[in-house]
C-alpha cells in the first residue's frame, strides 16, 4: 500500500488537523490520542511519512522510540500509572487503524481495563487538562 498523506497524523503534523500536543521537535510529535483507552493515553508519530515500521527509516525508528521512551516517563510522572504500556501497530490485522506509523504510550492500573479502542472522544477540557500535565512533566 502506498503512504495516503492524507491520513489524520499527517493533517495534524501539517497543522491542518488540530492536536493537544505535548512535544514536538524536528523529528516527532506527540499528542492526546481523542480517543484515549486511559487517561493519559498519548501518541507519538514521526514527521518522516511512513505507513509502518517497514517503511520509516532506521534514524527516524530511532527517534520515535527515544521520544516514545521520553514521553512515556513524562506520563508515568504526570499519573503515576502502577504501569505504562507502548504499543506500535502494523497493518489491519495487527490493529492499526491509522496508517501513519506511531507509537501509543498508554498508563494502566492494576485491575483497570482498557477501553475498546476507538470508542468514543474524549472531552476537549479532559484532553488539554492531560496534554498540560504531561507537558509540565516533560519541562520539569
Amino acid at each position: 500500500m502506498a503512504y495516503d498523506d492524507g491520513n489524520v497524523f499527517a493533517k495534524i503534523l501539517r497543522g491542518e488537523t488540530g492536536a493537544h500536543r505535548v512535544f514536538e521537535d524536528e523529528h516527532c510529535v506527540a499528542f492526546m490520542d481523542v480517543m484515549p483507552q486511559s487517561p493519559g493515553h498519548t501518541l507519538v508519530v514521526p514527521r518522516e511519512p511512513a505507513e509502518d515500521v517497514f517503511a520509516l527509516s532506521t534514524g527516524s525508528w530511532a527517534h520515535l522510540t527515544a521520544t516514545a521512551q521520553r514521553v512515556a516517563r513524562a506520563v508515568k510522572q504526570a499519573f503515576a500509572p502502577e504501569g505504562v504500556t507502548l504499543m506500535q501497530l502494523n497493518g489491519a490485522a495487527a490493529g492499526q487503524t491509522v496508517f501513519h506509523i506511531h507509537v501509543h504510550v498508554i498508563p494502566r492500573y492494576a485491575g483497570q481495563a482498557l477501553r475498546r479502542h476507538g470508542s468514543g472522544m474524549a472531552p476537549d477540557a479532559e484532553l488539554a487538562a492531560n496534554a498540560a500535565k504531561i507537558r509540565a512533566a516533560l519541562e520539569g
